[in-house]
């Protein structure tokens, strides 16, 4: 799966799922939803490390909600990359790939 064509995948949803609930989504709302899943994603890794309440979800449950906050952030990332024109895979790549062998910036 491609960053570019994930990020355009989940531009569509959030772009009806706005247009249905009526959600002005100003920079500022890009980033308090990020910050909002963030936290959605730490009350999940602390239930999954027996430091918060189960609320009477079994571990399969608790492992469940886990991976849909990491798939949250990701997708919330992607959404707020993509309104400020920020190309995440070239800004991956300029931050972090060009150290693997056989990888260059996109600077370069």
């Amino acid at each position: 799966m491609e960053l570019r064509r994930l990020s355009e995948d989940v531009a569509i949803i959030s772009d009806r799922y706005a247009e249905v609930h009526a959600i002005d989504r100003t920079d500022a709302w890009y980033l308090l939803k990020l910050q909002e899943e963030v936290g959605e994603l730490t009350q999940a890794f602390l239930r999954r490390n027996g430091q918060a309440r189960t609320k009477g979800l079994d571990a399969e449950a608790i492992e469940a909600g886990f991976r849909a906050e990491l798939a949250d952030v990701l997708c919330q990332l992607l959404l707020m990359a993509r309104h400020h024109g920020v190309d995440i895979e070239d800004e991956v790549r300029r931050k972090w790939l060009y150290r693997l062998p056989g990888i260059t910036s996109p600077d370069s």
